[in-house]
């Protein structure tokens, strides 16, 4: 039995968020369109199961999402270490600090999972429960995640917020004078 035309249409007109939701989690447009693929092969396959009170949009996130984490988790098996210039060798890709951050740059060096949070929140504009639904944690986790995410990406970006904060009086040393 086949997805009703409805369904189908519907999926169509998701594709692109779905897109953009992708190409956040892998920075490759030819993965992130395999993960799409993946995600709605997954999606027809199990139309059924869609429960129609739910928003379609976050249960086709949801699906992108998982699919991601099996694809990480096959990697991970069969991933080899990158060598570096010293020739030592390093798990994943050398980041160029020397390079000038923009916001791609400094949202890839950000932890998935505060990255998921910041694109789904900020970018889909979604809300702290559809976010903790897709990614299947709790909304307080979703809130500190989305928090730090932001936190990050000020200090990254090198944002006049940051500067213009006083530092914790922790942080702050009182000079020393010599008194002669």
């Amino acid at each position: 039995m086949s997805a009703p035309a409805a369904f189908r249409t519907q999926l169509l007109d998701a594709i692109p968020r779905l897109r953009r939701y992708a190409r956040s989690l892998v920075y490759d447009t030819h993965a992130a369109d395999d993960l799409v693929q993946t995600a709605l092969e997954r999606a027809l396959a199990h139309w059924h199961q869609f429960d129609q009170r739910r928003d379609l949009l976050a249960w086709l996130l949801s699906i992108t999402h998982n699919a991601h984490l099996d694809e990480v988790r096959k990697q991970s098996r069969y991933a080899p270490l990158a060598e570096d210039d010293s020739g030592t060798q390093q798990a994943g890709p050398a980041i160029d600090l020397d390079a000038g951050l923009d916001l791609l740059r400094a949202l890839q060096r950000l932890p998935l999972e505060q990255r998921e949070v910041l694109v789904l929140a900020g970018v889909e504009q979604l809300s702290y429960a559809e976010c903790a639904d897709i990614l299947r944690i709790p909304i307080g986790t979703v809130m500190s995640r989305l928090s730090r995410g932001r936190a990050a990406l000020r200090a990254l970006l090198g944002s006049p917020a940051d500067a213009a904060t006083p530092a914790p009086a922790a942080a702050r040393r009182p000079t020393l004078r010599r008194i002669a």
